[in-house]
C-alpha cells in the first residue's frame, strides 16, 4: 500500500494573468527487446499515457503549478501522482500552451483558463502504487498510438516538439539508454532535473502521421 498522497485543492496554485499556471511532461522510455536496428524514434520509443474516469481517450501527467515548487518540480510531481513514474526531467521545456480546464470547456467563460508547460521525462522507475491510481490507468504507447489517442490539440502539439527535441539530441543520448535498460535501473527517491547544454527550437509546422496537428 502506498504512503504516499497527491495534494488536494487550489490554495498554493500560482496564476498569471488571471490563467492557472500547470505543469506536465511526456514520460518516454526506449523499448525494450527492440531489435530492430533503426534510426527512426517514431519505432524506437514508447511514451506513456493515462486515462480518466469515463474517458475513451488519453492525457499526458499534468496539474497545477504550486508556489512552493519550481515548476520541474511540479511536473514530476504530477507524473508521480498521477501516473506512478519517477525519472530524469529535461529542463527545457518543450513549449507553452493556454488552453482550458476540462472542466470549464466554454469559449466565451472567463473562467478555467490554463497556462501549461510540458517537458519530457526519461521514465526510469515504475511504481506499482501510486496516489492516483484509482483515478488513473497508466498505458504505454507507441507514437502513432498516442497521436492518435490524445484527447487535445495542444498535447499532439507538445508531442510533436518532443520528437523534434529527441531528433536534436542526437544519437549518443539513445546509446546511453540502450545501456541502461540491459540492467536493472536503481531506485530513485525523486525525479532528477537535467539541463541539456543545447538550444532548441521546436517549429510547430511539422507534420506526422498524416494528421492535421
Amino acid at each position: 500500500m502506498s504512503t504516499m498522497l497527491a495534494r488536494r485543492g487550489r490554495h498554493r496554485q500560482r496564476y498569471e494573468n488571471n490563467l492557472r499556471l500547470v505543469s506536465g511532461c511526456i514520460p518516454y522510455r526506449l523499448t525494450k527487446g527492440n531489435d530492430c536496428q533503426t534510426d527512426n524514434l517514431e519505432i524506437r520509443i514508447e511514451v506513456l499515457m493515462i486515462s480518466s474516469p469515463n474517458r475513451d481517450d488519453l492525457v499526458f501527467p499534468k496539474g497545477g503549478w504550486e508556489d512552493d515548487e519550481t515548476i520541474e518540480e511540479a511536473a514530476c510531481r504530477e507524473a508521480l501522482e498521477e501516473a506512478g513514474v519517477r525519472g530524469n526531467l529535461n529542463d527545457t521545456p518543450l513549449g507553452v500552451w493556454e488552453f482550458r480546464s476540462k472542466s470549464r470547456q466554454d469559449v466565451c467563460s472567463l473562467e478555467g483558463g490554463c497556462k501549461g508547460y510540458m517537458f519530457a521525462l526519461e521514465v526510469t522507475e515504475e511504481l506499482e502504487t501510486w496516489p492516483e491510481r484509482e483515478n488513473h490507468d497508466r498505458r504505454w504507447l507507441c507514437v502513432k498510438e498516442a497521436f492518435e489517442l490524445c484527447r487535445y490539440e495542444w498535447m499532439r502539439n507538445a508531442l510533436e516538439n518532443f520528437l523534434n527535441m529527441l531528433e536534436e539530441n542526437g544519437k549518443h543520448e539513445f546509446e546511453a539508454m540502450e545501456e541502461l535498460i540491459e540492467s536493472p535501473s536503481p531506485t530513485v527517491s525523486d525525479c532528477q532535473i537535467l539541463t541539456p547544454n543545447l538550444c532548441i527550437d521546436h517549429p510547430n509546422s511539422a507534420q506526422r502521421h498524416g494528421m492535421t496537428l
